[in-house]
């Protein structure tokens, strides 16, 4: 691993946005049609890669570049997919999925 901490962050963040899809460095690799060990190299701090190489693994991970930085954000490709769908509710029942969630969080309306 890099001792420079903003390669660190960004290899670790990657492996952990990766795990959390269930792909292996390898196959994320293969799917992105580079060498077989670009992400497994990057991962460790090896390799870095291009801007484009960046996107194209935003894109495969199901998440923005903003999302790939937000540290706060547990599994960012799940909560893309929850407000997709959100999008596609009436608003009466966005309103409703509010209201639970809130309850849920213990939060006043």
């Amino acid at each position: 691993m890099d001792d420079n901490p903003y390669i660190s962050a960004f290899s670790e963040r990657l492996a952990f946005l990766r795990s959390k899809k269930g792909a292996s460095a390898r196959e994320m690799s293969l799917a992105l049609g580079l060498a077989h060990s670009f992400i497994h190299n990057c991962e460790d701090g090896r390799n870095f890669p291009t801007m484009l190489n960046f996107f194209y693994i935003c894109d495969y991970l199901g998440i923005t570049p903003k999302d790939f930085f937000d540290y706060t954000q547990e599994n960012p490709s799940m909560d893309n997919e929850i407000l997709s769908e959100i999008k596609k509710l009436d608003p009466k029942s966005k309103e409703y999925y509010l209201n639970m969630i809130r309850e849920t969080n213990n939060r006043p309306k």
